[in-house]
């Protein structure tokens, strides 16, 4: 048998990052940056002001208070938005808005909820300081520094700073182009009368989610039956401009093993040492790599987060790892001898995490709720309540 980190190297060889693009802003959340990101220009771009009042020269204002107020006229109106370069003569004050460029000679602003409000002549009832409400230019961003890394996974804050300094597109590393195919002649599609021995397809749905969840682009071709001139029908027709390819089902040792009879050239099928998900191929159909997942729903996306997440994150550029630690067994669980097990837990805030549902393969809803999987080695037959064990953190 092939050990887990084998059949893992071997998998993460058969996945690489593509080429480097340039994405709208809308387009690029939850990608990874390509290239460093220097601004542009700097943020603010101008001095201006950070509250609704008026312009002023604070030493006009100095003596300003409730009972004696500094009395201004207002010589200009600003917006924010106007585009003319204004200058604060002594003894005056401009009514200004939030975000407006500050008038030369200006030196502080007085919030409106410190004056009368006026229009024509304007009484402040306060002293401000030299600085005060004043936004100084390239305070936030000076221009030409590096504002996002490159690897920096895109943010709503990262795309709107990108949106703040002018910037329509990033380059960045795409997202995997996948397809799903599931096969089985007892498969049915959801929301179809079943008839007796059939089953509904659930593989590709949650295989496909899984897939969008660590951030590619997915295909789903319709499920196929145990039929290989179909399959690689199918396989042919849908696998044109993808990455990846994986399949799921038809790939153990009884007959009518799909998969297996149809890429036995292609694909190297291999047992590895785990439970569930033993039976694993992988290799590549016309340059294009594929991973065949074997058909019960556990055993897939276990494998699934064994073996496919990791590599195809990290070929995203994304952080590739589920968060892992270890935690508190609250019960005596016992393990195959010689195969590395993963099983359903409950991860509590406390650490402590328990086993939950049986281990068998075909027990999905189990997984449905778990929040973790104990992850126990091939060497281990036995741990007693109270013991440390590893656990991936799925929540």
């Amino acid at each position: 048998m092939r050990t887990v980190e084998e059949h893992q190297q071997v998998v993460a060889g058969l996945i690489s990052t593509r080429p480097a693009v340039a994405v709208p802003l809308a387009d690029a959340l939850g990608l990874a940056l390509a290239e460093d990101v220097v601004a542009p220009l700097s943020l603010p771009g101008f001095d201006n002001s950070a509250m609704d009042g008026y312009a002023v020269l604070a030493a006009d204002v100095a003596t300003a208070s409730a009972d004696n107020p500094v009395k201004l006229p207002v010589a200009e109106d600003i917006p924010a938005g106007r585009t003319d370069l204004l200058t604060l003569a002594p003894g005056t004050a401009h009514r200004i808005m939030t975000g407006a460029m500050l008038p030369a000679g200006a030196t502080a602003v007085v919030q409106v909820e410190a004056t009368d409000g006026a229009t024509d002549v304007v009484s402040i009832y306060s002293a401000v300081p030299e600085g005060r409400s004043i936004r100084r230019a390239g305070e936030d961003v000076t221009a030409g520094m590096t504002v996002l890394p490159a690897g920096e996974v895109l943010s709503p804050a990262a795309l709107g700073l990108a949106a703040a300094l002018g910037l329509a597109e990033l380059k960045v590393i795409p997202r995997q182009r996948v397809l799903v195919l599931s096969t089985g002649t007892e498969l049915v599609k959801p929301g179809t009368p079943l008839q007796p021995g059939q089953i509904y397809e659930s593989n590709a749905v949650m295989l496909a989610a899984a897939l969008r969840d660590a951030g590619a682009d997915v295909t789903t071709a319709p499920a196929t039956s145990d039929d290989v001139a179909l399959f690689r029908e199918t396989l042919a027709g849908h696998a044109r401009d993808v990455d990846l390819i994986v399949t799921t089902g038809g790939v153990s040792a009884g007959a009518y093993e799909v998969v297996k009879d149809a890429l036995s050239r292609e694909v190297e099928f291999v047992k590895v040492a785990m439970q569930p998900g033993m039976p694993q191929g992988a290799g590549t159909v016309n340059g294009t790599p594929i991973i065949t997942l074997p058909g019960n729903p556990v055993s897939a996306l276990v494998s699934f987060e064994v073996f496919i997440r990791p590599p195809l994150r990290a070929a995203m550029g994304l952080p590739s790892e589920r968060p892992r630690r270890s935690a508190t067994l609250t019960e005596k669980l016992t393990s195959p001898a010689g195969k590395r097990q993963f099983r359903r837990g409950v991860l509590g805030t406390d650490e402590q995490v328990s086993s939950y549902g049986p281990p068998a393969s075909h027990h999905l809803r189990w997984l449905a709720t778990a929040n973790c999987l104990l992850d126990i080695g091939e060497d281990v037959i036995e741990l007693a309540a109270g013991s440390p064990v590893p656990v991936w953190d799925l929540s």
